[in-house]
């Protein structure tokens, strides 16, 4: 009977696999949206330059977001998954271009839009814990100069991503933290299409 018990105790302490913390996000992500507010640092290496920033950011999958900054000045970036408008009312200017081409494949937090691409895009290696939180290195199956690997930090708890730590292949980072979620919401469709306000600037993004 102690031999059981000792057996059971040990069982329940070991820690889960990534197929078991896949699974768990997959379920906190299930809905139709969320949104969260979020802290995102920029790091240049090349240059030696951090920039910062604050906003909201809401998502409805698959693959509609709006990143609403409003640190350290009004910009929004939206797309609808097939189109995306970055539009900056300081400048007077909005850009236009493709969403996959800024999007797909995971980049610029795009995985967020469709949690499936996590298991579709990505090589996924588990990294040791960090406090209260599973952390998931993944690296792209189709790498690219602008996406070299996401590192991921989900609570234990919840299974909510708190933080999204992405590299390019020049060694820049880009870090989310996210907090305050709001899950299991339905986002208008409005708020994933922009109408280009009279006046304003229009610059074609490159794709690639």
């Amino acid at each position: 009977m102690a031999a059981f018990t000792w057996a059971m105790s040990a069982a329940a302490q070991d820690p889960p696999s990534l197929d078991n913390i896949l699974a768990g996000i997959e379920k906190r992500y299930a809905g139709k949206g969320f949104s969260a507010t979020f802290f995102q640092e920029s790091i240049l290496k090349a240059m030696q330059i951090t920039d910062t920033a604050e906003g909201t950011l809401t998502v409805k999958s698959p693959g509609k977001m709006h990143w609403a900054y409003t640190i350290p000045e009004v910009q929004k970036i939206i797309t609808d998954g097939k189109e995306m408008w970055i539009y900056r009312p300081t400048d007077n200017q909005v850009m236009v271009g493709k969403a996959p081409s800024y999007f797909g494949g995971g980049k610029g937090a795009g995985f967020l839009s469709d949690i499936r691409q996590i298991r579709k895009s990505f090589r996924i290696q588990l990294q040791p814990a960090q406090n209260d939180h599973h952390r998931l290195k993944m690296e792209p199956l189709k790498p690219t100069p602008e996406l070299a690997d996401i590192v991921i930090s989900v609570s234990k708890k919840t299974f909510q991503i708190d933080q999204v730590v992405t590299h390019n292949a020049y060694g820049d980072e880009t870090r989310f933290i996210l907090d305050n979620y709001q899950f299991d919401i339905n986002p208008d469709e409005n708020l994933f299409h922009f109408t280009i306000p009279k006046g304003v600037e229009v610059i074609k993004l490159e794709q690639f």
